[in-house]
């Protein structure tokens, strides 16, 4: 299928681009800053991409006030790497031996807790995979260590549509967030985790960039067995470049981060994600034909997952909203159903349209 407009891209990751960023990195792709090369093509340690690279980290810690006693990774291996870098890094802090102690909410925090299995004792927490991830265990009904290096839990479940409304409080253990699909689409309290990562091809550009944002004071706790190019305080002495680093990624990410300061910074992105969600729970809600399962405290802003109760019309759904325009939309292969993923570049009018083709789609249902 071809289209001759653009279309509203409902991808889970990697995920739509504003439309601004891809035009400038278009008219910048032959001669940046009038160097006569691309960007791709320059020196990674050279001072024009140098100058670029401090202040892609700058606007960084502008956009979610990250303090100083904070240092920024831009790394690659996405989150799946860091599932291996963050017990490498931190397990040896436990008080017992390597442990870590895990909330697992879905699919990718299950993936992270069955990682760090390999680097020593990954404790569970807690758990709702007999609820289907469909919902957050009870804070009553957690069972933290008391001798565990840190507590890491996934801020927003891509594939189950499920998002913790705050950030946790589990004493002065170090937490470890998965941000990687909702890094700057809600204002945070930076120093309520001691690491926090996740990779750009949701809410800022390509893939291709992992971003670690690690408290100083939990660098140099390495385990021996650790690679390089996994080891935080390595790369962060060597700002982030013991390897040529993915330079593309870097810059389109620092576009992203202009656009955002541009469209007023994180305070107003999230108030535009939070219209766009609401109308979009709302519809499924009073809906005959869809509905949403996960329990509504818990409900993802970013990554909203529906099911048509009549499960024989999922084929005929999907070949009319991708010929409407409206791509991406079948569910992970793991959760089934249908799932809109409305990042920071989704505009508005792709969730009306989307509510429209719906509805119509309900009434000759």
């Amino acid at each position: 299928m071809t289209f001759d407009r653009r279309i509203f891209n409902f991808a889970a990751g990697p995920a739509t681009v504003p439309e601004e960023v891809l035009k400038q990195a278009a008219d910048e792709l032959l001669n940046w800053q009038g160097l006569g090369a691309s960007v791709m093509e320059v020196s990674h340690r050279g001072k024009e991409f140098m100058a670029l690279y401090e202040e892609v980290l700058q606007d960084l810690r502008t956009l979610m006030h990250i303090p100083d006693s904070y240092a920024i990774l831009l790394l690659q291996g996405g989150g799946l790497g860091q599932n291996a870098a963050i017990p490498m890094n931190l397990m040896s802090l436990g008080k017992n031996g390597p442990k870590a102690d895990f909330l697992v909410t879905g699919i990718w925090s299950e993936k992270s807790f069955k990682e760090a299995e390999k680097y020593g004792v990954a404790h569970l927490v807690a758990s709702s995979a007999e609820e289907k991830f469909n919902t957050i265990p009870p804070r009553s009904t957690w069972q933290l260590s008391d001798d565990a290096a840190y507590v890491h839990y996934c801020a927003n479940e891509t594939i189950g549509g499920v998002e913790f409304p705050n950030v946790p409080n589990v004493g002065s253990v170090p937490l470890v967030a998965d941000i990687s699909s909702n890094i700057l689409s809600r204002e945070i309290d930076v120093t309520k985790c001691g690491v926090w990562y996740g990779g750009a091809q949701k809410n800022i550009g390509p893939s291709g960039v992992t971003i670690v944002i690690v408290r100083k004071d939990l660098l140099g706790y390495s385990m021996k067995i650790t690679p390089s190019i996994w080891d935080w305080e390595k790369q962060s002495t060597n700002q982030s470049m013991l390897n040529t680093p993915p330079t593309f990624a870097i810059y389109m990410a620092g576009l992203g981060f202009k656009w955002l300061i541009k469209q007023g910074g994180v305070k107003v992105i999230e108030k535009r994600n939070q219209e766009k969600a609401d109308l979009l729970y709302q519809f499924l809600d009073q809906s005959s034909l869809y509905e949403n399962r996960v329990t509504k405290a818990y409900r993802s802003r970013m990554n909203v997952t529906f099911f048509l109760k009549d499960e024989s019309l999922n084929a005929g759904f999907l070949a009319q909203s991708n010929a409407a325009g409206l791509v991406a939309l079948r569910g992970h292969k793991a959760a089934g159903g249908m799932r809109a993923s409305i990042y920071n570049a989704m505009p508005l009018e792709g969730v009306r349209a989307l509510i429209e083709f719906m509805r119509d789609f309900e009434r000759r249902a």
